[in-house]
């Protein structure tokens, strides 16, 4: 996957746990005038998903069971550059990828950031396969309840909600997808641009609205 990136292995860390584990820093060079940033969202733009959330359910059942789930590992090796090289020819500028805070977490450092506030339609939002049915099981990661009292008291649920879309707002992704406001106008053509480069879950989830950063979940 590195050599796919185009980036050099270059040393990183170990850690002491029962599975294998190593991390990596990302260092480089970014053109200022073809960058994403997750301060530059305004109000009136749709917002974009181009991974399904449930990762780190997976991976809990994973650890637990040692029940293997192909999808995730696919998702997860997934490069994130051809949708965010999409996002750039289009001309959009705010962008954050949804990696170990959750879609909320991440969402609402878009509005902080971008003095914004969000709305969610939770029947929009890409799920994999039975993530629901494991929550109800109870294999949530317990990065899920320390995100939700990070950023709970800035996200507004609706009472319609199921019981399961608390802990996957919150769930961790390893290698997310990118969530990116859009032009309206053009909304639809990179959503199908998104999907053409290979990520066939994406799809709008939302808005951003003007007032307060918040984010609020229908």
């Amino acid at each position: 996957v590195a050599a796919a990136a185009g980036c050099h292995l270059a040393g990183g860390h170990s850690v002491d746990d029962p599975e294998p584990k190593y991390g990596m820093a990302v260092t480089g060079l970014v053109d200022p005038a073809k960058m994403l940033r997750n301060d530059r969202a305004v109000a009136g733009r749709p917002i974009s998903l181009t991974k399904p959330l449930g990762v780190g359910v997976l991976n809990a059942r994973h650890k637990a069971t040692g029940e293997v789930f192909e999808q995730a590992g696919a998702r997860m090796t997934a490069l994130n550059r051809d949708a965010a090289v999409a996002a750039v020819e289009a001309g959009h500028t705010a962008a954050t990828d949804v990696t170990g805070f959750g879609l909320a977490g991440h969402l609402l450092e878009i509005c902080r950031g971008s003095h914004v506030r969000a709305t969610v339609d939770w029947s929009q939002v890409p799920l994999h396969p039975d993530v629901e049915k494991l929550v109800v099981e109870g294999f949530v990661t317990g990065a899920s309840a320390r995100n939700w009292n990070g950023c709970g008291g800035d996200v507004a649920l609706s009472a319609s909600l199921p019981a399961t879309a608390k802990a996957l707002l919150t769930d961790p992704q390893t290698s997310g997808g990118l969530l990116v406001a859009v032009a309206p106008a053009s909304a639809d053509a990179v959503i199908d641009l998104f999907r053409r480069e290979g990520f066939a879950d994406a799809r709008v989830i939302g808005r951003i609205d003007a007032g307060s950063a918040q984010v609020d979940v229908r």
